[in-house]
């Protein structure tokens, strides 16, 4: 424990509330609208504020995007693969960022 802080305060921060809205998303992706929105308030309350929880909301969109553009572009044409990840991305950016975004706010103006 760090002696010049409070012992009522915590680390957060936009990696942080990135890795557990990935990991809460992950776990409740069978809950079409609410999955990502609770993803979202735990990550907005770990990562302790607003700002860290918008930063936190599309942090993992941008790394599945490389992710997917990467692993497209490196089958064995990689001009379909690269148009095919960054379409899958988008697919997935714009069904999940809506609700999670809004549960990081939620989550963050809480913190």
């Amino acid at each position: 424990m760090n002696p010049h802080r409070a012992p009522h305060t915590h680390e957060g921060g936009a990696v942080i509330g990135a890795v557990w809205m990935l990991l809460i998303s992950l776990l409740l992706f069978w809950l079409p609208f609410f999955g990502p929105l609770i993803a979202g308030f735990v990550g907005g309350k770990k990562a302790g504020g607003v700002g860290s929880a918008i930063g936190a909301v599309f942090l993992p969109a941008v790394v599945l995007g490389v992710f997917l553009f990467v692993l497209g572009a490196a089958t064995g044409l990689p001009l379909v693969g690269a148009v095919t990840g960054a379409t899958a991305f988008l697919a997935v950016a714009v069904a999940a960022v809506g609700p999670l975004l809004v549960g990081a706010i939620i989550g963050g103006a809480l913190a």
